[in-house]
Parts: C-alpha cells; sequence; structure tokens
C-alpha cells in the first residue's frame, strides 16, 4: 500500500534526564537482533481477518511506500508483563523505520524477555546490521509508559529518542543512517537470539497509541497490520486500528483483542 505524507520538523522531547552518546551492549543471553520481517504466506485466519501480511517474527501494523516516503516516526506504548515459561522466551515493542520489504532498520524499542526464572526489562536502539545496543543507564519495568521518536535530519543524520514517562528518563542518540525509508511500523516482535527467532514471549497485551508517521495521523487501516505464526500456531495479533487511525492493540495467542479506545 504506497501512501503520501507531509514531512514536519523533527520533534523536540524533554525530561529530567537526558543522556547522549553510545552505551555499551549488555546482556544475560546471547546479542539480540531485531530482523527485518521475516515474510510468511498469509493464513487462512489472517487472510478472513482481512490482515495484509503475516510474518515469523514480526505482529503489529506497518506502512509500506516509496523510497524516501518516511522521515519520522513516533509511536507510545505501556511495557507489557511477560508470564513465566518453561524455557526461555522473548518479545520486544519497538517502532521503526524500513525492514518491512528489505534488510535496513532504524529502531528503539523495549524488550520484555523471560529467562533463568524471571523477566527481564530493558530498553534499546539498533540499525541493522549490528545488534541492539541496550541504555543500560534508564531503568524499565512492567506498565512504564514508554515515547519514541526517530527523525530523519537530513544530510544521512537521523535521531532516536525513547522517554521512560514513568521514570522521567530520557535517552536521544543521532546516528548515520543510509537505509531507503520506504516503510514505518509498529512492531511486537520475536527477536532473533544468538541467530535464530526467538520463540515469543507470553505478553499478554500491549497498545500502541498514539502514533504519528511523518508528523500526521498514519491513518491505519487493517490490511496495514500483520499477525505472527511460530510452529504453524498464530501467536501474536493485532486489533482493528482504533476509531481515530492512529493506534492499536496487540494480544499473544490467535484472538484479537478490542482496540483501544480514542
Amino acid at each position: 500500500m504506497k501512501r503520501s505524507w507531509l514531512l514536519l520538523p523533527a520533534l523536540a522531547l524533554t525530561a529530567s534526564c537526558l543522556t547522549l552518546g553510545v552505551p555499551q551492549v549488555t546482556s544475560a543471553q546471547s546479542a539480540v537482533t531485531h530482523a527485518p520481517r521475516i515474510r510468511l504466506a498469509r493464513t487462512k485466519n489472517a487472510t478472513a481477518s482481512g490482515y495484509g501480511w503475516s510474518s515469523s517474527n514480526w505482529s503489529g501494523y506497518a506502512l509500506s511506500g516509496n523510497a524516501g516516503q518516511y522521515n519520522s516516526i513516533t509511536g507510545v506504548w505501556t511495557v507489557p508483563t511477560v508470564q513465566a515459561t518453561k524455557g526461555s522466551s522473548y518479545s520486544s515493542n519497538w517502532i521503526g523505520i524500513d525492514g518491512f520489504n528489505n534488510s535496513d532498520l532504524i529502531q528503539t524499542g523495549t524488550e520484555q524477555d523471560y529467562y533463568s526464572g524471571s523477566g527481564h526489562y530493558d530498553a534499546w536502539w539498533e540499525i541493522l546490521p549490528a545488534a541492539e545496543t541496550v541504555i543500560t543507564n534508564m531503568t524499565v519495568n512492567p506498565g512504564d509508559v514508554m515515547n519514541a521518536d526517530i527523525q530523519n535530519d537530513g544530510n544521512g543524520n537521523w535521531t532516536i529518542t525513547i522517554k521512560d514517562v514513568t521514570e522521567g528518563e530520557t535517552f536521544t542518540t543521532t546516528q548515520a543512517y543510509s537505509g531507503p525509508a520506504e516503510s514505518a511500523e509498529w512492531i511486537e516482535e520475536a527477536p532473533t537470539i544468538g541467530g535464530r527467532v526467538a520463540t515469543l514471549a507470553n505478553y499478554g497485551t500491549a497498545t500502541f497509541d498514539p502514533g504519528t508517521v511523518n508528523g500526521v495521523d498514519p491513518g491505519l487501516v487493517i490490511g496495514d497490520g500483520g499477525v505472527m505464526v511460530q510452529k504453524r500456531q498464530q501467536v501474536s495479533t493485532p486489533s482493528q486500528p482504533d476509531s481515530d487511525t492512529d493506534g492499536f492493540a496487540v494480544a499473544y495467542g490467535s484472538t484479537a483483542p478490542a482496540a483501544p479506545a480514542s
């Protein structure tokens, strides 16, 4: 689906804590990567429900258009609580530019994983092909409200900002990025761990609302949405867009949740 959007100037986020720079990657597990969409044929359930795509690692909403079409994206979500599982399981909530139909991707989000007998939560940013960079001086807990923003500054530079509204912490970094900027997305993901797509954690439900692209309402429709399928089971399913077409909910399992109230 191709759309045209107006480019608006970068939005500034302010908070009591502003951190510039590139923190070190730390992890109790193998390196975590938030990969481009791995395409699957649409399931019968996805097709009947009107979703436009299926994937083994993504679910949520994505807009796809021409090269250079997407120059900013914002998103707000609440960090979900992961449930205990027999083995390790992983989930990520993020916003990004590219990755829907190509191998480029600039993104920022939160990790909600279960391993070693407990839940683990953090914030991160990433530009492929590098693995995620964990933001070690942000404290992320279940229930925290996150506000994220990615902006094209021109001349090949992009600014990534993620704010934990609940904790009053903000991280921002400006990085070089040369991807085509041909898609924009709000995603619940099963990340890649040690080169393999991880088992999705049972994250319950999550809500992305509101979001913008190029500074305006993204105008989401159900055909922009997609489901995640692992081992032939639909494991993550988004709702219909909300009434003002700038947000949605997503739930673990094959049942679509109700759209958020606008």
